[in-house]
């Protein structure tokens, strides 16, 4: 997705509909942190480590605890979805049913639905949430942060997979592109 298309999505989350809060902070971890579905659900209040600006994965499918910096726009939109939507309960997930039972922390299904929505109301067809993972890694790239960083927020091994995440911009690309040699220019 583009920048325009990511503002556009978030911008969706605007308008005033149940769990509001809740469904943007959710976009908000997948767009800035590119996390997975699962992840997301995984997520504990004590994983949160405000006074740092982290935030501690842990259950992973890399299966090994990672921490990752808290943007500010993320950080911001769990804190309003804490003080201003969140059920009181006892549950130390972060993100939980807004129906009863109150108790339980919500699905992947959760996720996707409200990520699914944000595209309806964008007037867009897509149905995947993946590609907000894989848009995170472009615009990382875009923003000309190193490989190594955009792996290391992806929480992969190799850099071969983290390229696949992140597209090239190929039209800025070509423009510094040296010709190739012995070819028309």
């Amino acid at each position: 997705m583009t920048d325009t298309e990511i503002d556009q999505l978030l911008s969706s989350f605007d308008q005033s509909f149940p769990s509001r809060l809740r469904a943007y902070a959710m976009v908000r971890y997948l767009i800035d942190l590119g996390l997975r579905s699962g992840e997301v659900v995984k997520l504990q209040l004590n994983d949160i480590n405000w006074s740092n600006g982290t935030i501690n994965l842990v259950g992973t499918k890399s299966r090994r605890a990672d921490t990752l910096p808290l943007p500010v726009s993320t950080g911001a939109a769990i804190a309003a979805y804490l003080r201003e939507e969140r059920p009181t309960t006892s549950n130390r997930a972060v993100f939980v049913r807004h129906v009863a039972p109150y108790d339980k922390p919500i699905t992947t299904k959760s996720v996707v639905r409200a990520v699914l929505a944000g595209y309806r109301r964008c007037g867009w067809t897509r149905t995947g949430v993946h590609i907000l993972r894989h848009s995170a890694a472009s615009r990382l790239l875009r923003a000309g942060a190193p490989m190594k960083e955009i792996a290391d927020i992806l929480r992969h091994r190799s850099l071969d997979t983290s390229a696949i995440y992140a597209k090239v911009d190929l039209n800025n690309l070509s423009a510094v592109a040296l010709p190739w040699p012995g070819s028309a220019q």
